[in-house]
């Protein structure tokens, strides 16, 4: 069994255990582990910035092994961006790293009295001056550290995380991003600027270990849809989302734009000098871009589909140099793109109905220098920035004056880039987050993909209508399903491309790794204790107060129709209503039916009609500890 350790930064304490094995079982490593410390160690008198509120670094047990994408780093906190449950996921290099060091989990508290970095060694953590490091973006930090530990793995924050702004990630291997939640803000409040891992060499594996990943491996390298994301990356699915209205634009007024070519995954190609892959991927879906000259020359790491939706069309911009540029922009302040451009969104729509004006800047759709500069100002809390950097919620509460309504957002985390109105399990998915507004939360896609044998396999009582993607018949099942296969995922430490996403990989053929690394599961054995983890992330945020009123969409995609055109790029004509235009007409088109759908998924979870899961349900899960949490409230 590996390690857990517990670092103090008030006292400047180190303490190093063998993690609870019974613990780390029961829910399964990584994630679940992580949300069990955090429900144990924060309750509702533990705020985002306080010392005991601790920031969580885990891996899982497959992370840094040669199964397909075993490369995810889970980091865990109470959010400054919701104020309850939160965590980030990240790719890349660090999490292997860590888990070769030796260990499961880093359990950081307290505040330092200045600035400081772990260096992180086989079984050996230290504590470091990082006040050089103070100020400097995350690759500026990641490179002074790699050349003073060669071959080292880092993972910090940049000003935004400094600034504790509340959508700041950390960023690990120069572009990857534990982004969601604002966890870069926690890192910030305690003066944590990086963690240095210098692994040693990589365990041994079992011969049946090693038989069992040839086998999954090549379920992986032969599904066409790992294929098509390996040929293309994430953008390959924008041109299919804009032509079924699932590409949102302008803030959701609209899901489709007249731009696609200027942005699709053959528009990123042409700035393309490298594929790259995390650790054990075969799928290497990664980009790297080079803009070789002009106002936004620059290379990075991306853009992946989320980021050009959230900087792109969200923004009415179809102005790709400008959209890596402002990945770039993120990367090294460290912050997290799709909160970021919703909040951006959110600005120029409050302006479109004048609610909001700056001195300085347009904040008209589509001006990129706009959209640069507010990135930079969001970042170091400069102007209009101050604002804005508290994310849409808080932002609207002070604005006032009907902003709410433009606020897209679920417990306060920004919509990632699907169209609830269009992609129903997806809107169900986004209320029902326990971290908030998340597409990898649930990952609902046997419906949107065309994941036919998956729905034969999982959904056959509710084929054929439930492979339409505007249906919501079935939809709730889907949810909870692939809300448990996502939390197997997050836990093994496995990227869902390789199961959730696109089906290669089932959790049976999960539970057979785990087994040949001695730790039995089969898939059913997984799902309940993926089931587990999902209900004690809900009663964490039921002790906090939360109930249904909280897992309900902004208000647009339950009384705002939505039109879809057949041609999009010839039909948006008319584009979005600018101020003193006709809004859009609301008489005919999608709307999503979150409350009934909210009902059914509730059944189904076991739990009452206000979202709190039912003692008998904690009993049946083994939490019957938390019962008398539900009691308090």
């Amino acid at each position: 069994m590996l390690l857990t350790a517990y670092v103090n930064l008030t006292n400047q304490t180190i303490k190093i255990e063998q993690t609870d094995a019974e613990m780390f079982n029961k829910f399964i490593g990584s994630r679940g582990y992580a949300a069990k410390l955090l429900y144990d160690m924060t309750g509702p008198q533990v705020k985002p910035f306080d010392a005991e509120n601790p920031i969580i670094f885990s891996t899982g047990l497959l992370t840094g092994t040669p199964w397909p994408t075993a490369a995810r780093l889970h980091v865990t906190c109470k959010s400054p961006l919701t104020g309850v449950y939160g965590y980030a996921n990240s790719g890349g290099f660090f999490g292997p790293a860590l888990r070769h060091a030796g260990f499961d989990a880093l359990v950081i508290t307290g505040i330092a009295s200045s600035p400081q970095y772990l260096l992180i060694k086989p079984g050996k953590i230290e504590i470091c001056d990082a006040t050089p490091l103070w100020g400097k973006t995350t690759h500026e930090t990641e490179q002074i550290l790699q050349q003073q530990f060669p071959k080292s793995r880092v993972a910090s924050i940049g000003p935004a995380g400094e600034n504790k702004i509340s959508m700041a990630s950390i960023i690990n291997d120069l572009n990857r991003a534990a982004a969601r939640c604002g966890v870069g803000a926690v890192m910030g409040s305690k003066k944590l600027k990086a963690i240095v891992v210098q692994s040693g060499n990589k365990p041994a594996y079992p011969d049946s270990f090693r038989s069992v990943v040839k086998q999954v491996m090549k379920k992986v390298t032969t599904n066409p849809y790992a294929k098509n994301f390996s040929r293309w990356g994430t953008p390959a699915v924008i041109d299919p989302k804009n032509a079924i209205g699932d590409l949102p634009a302008r803030n959701h007024q609209l899901a489709q734009v007249p731009f696609g070519e200027q942005i699709n995954a053959d528009a990123v190609e042409k700035y393309v000098i490298a594929k790259r892959g995390c650790y054990a991927c075969p799928i290497k879906c990664s980009r790297i871009s080079k803009i070789n000259q002009g106002r936004f020359k620059c290379e990075v790491e991306g853009p992946e589909y989320e980021t050009i939706d959230a900087l792109g069309p969200m923004l009415w911009n179809n102005n790709m140099e400008s959209i890596i540029y402002a990945n770039l922009l993120c990367n090294q302040f460290g912050m997290d793109t799709i909160s970021t451009g919703v909040t951006i969104a959110f600005a120029m729509e409050c302006f479109q109905h004048g609610l909001l004006n700056d001195d300085e800047l347009s904040l008209e759709w589509g001006d990129t220098e706009c959209i640069i500069s507010l990135i930079k100002k969001i970042a170091h809390r400069q102007g209009i920035g101050e604002l804005l950097c508290q994310g849409v919620k808080k932002a609207a509460a002070e604005i006032g004056n009907g902003a709410e309504q433009f606020a897209m957002h679920v417990k306060g985390m920004e919509l990632p880039r699907q169209e609830p109105r269009v992609a129903k399990a997806f809107g169900l998915g986004h209320g029902t987050s326990n971290r908030g507004a998340d597409h990898l939360y649930a990952l609902p896609t046997i419906d949107i993909a065309g994941h036919f044998e998956a729905a034969k396999k999982l959904f056959p009582q509710y084929l054929p209508e439930f492979m339409e993607v505007t249906s919501e018949q079935g939809k709730p099942d889907l949810v909870k399903f692939s809300e448990a296969f996502s939390a197997i995922a997050d836990s093994a430490g496995i990227c869902k491309f390789s199961c959730v996403e696109t089906y290669a990989l089932y959790p049976e053929d999960i539970a057979e790794g785990f087994s040949a690394l001695g730790v039995p599961h089969t898939g059913e054995s997984l799902l309940e204790a993926s089931e587990r983890i999902v209900n004690l992330e809900r009663m964490y945020n039921v002790r906090e107060g939360l109930r249904k009123k909280d897992d309900l969409l902004p208000k647009r995609f339950l009384t705002e129709k939505l039109k879809i055109s057949k041609n999009p790029a010839t039909d948006i004509s008319q584009q979005a209503p600018l101020p003193g235009e006709k809004q859009l007409a609301s008489t005919d088109g999608l709307l999503i039916n979150e409350e009934a759908m909210l009902d059914k998924y509730y059944q189904l979870r076991g739990w009452n009609t206000d979202g709190v899961p039912t003692d008998e349900k904690l009993k049946a899960l083994g939490l019957e500890e938390l019962i008398s949490d539900i009691a308090s409230k």
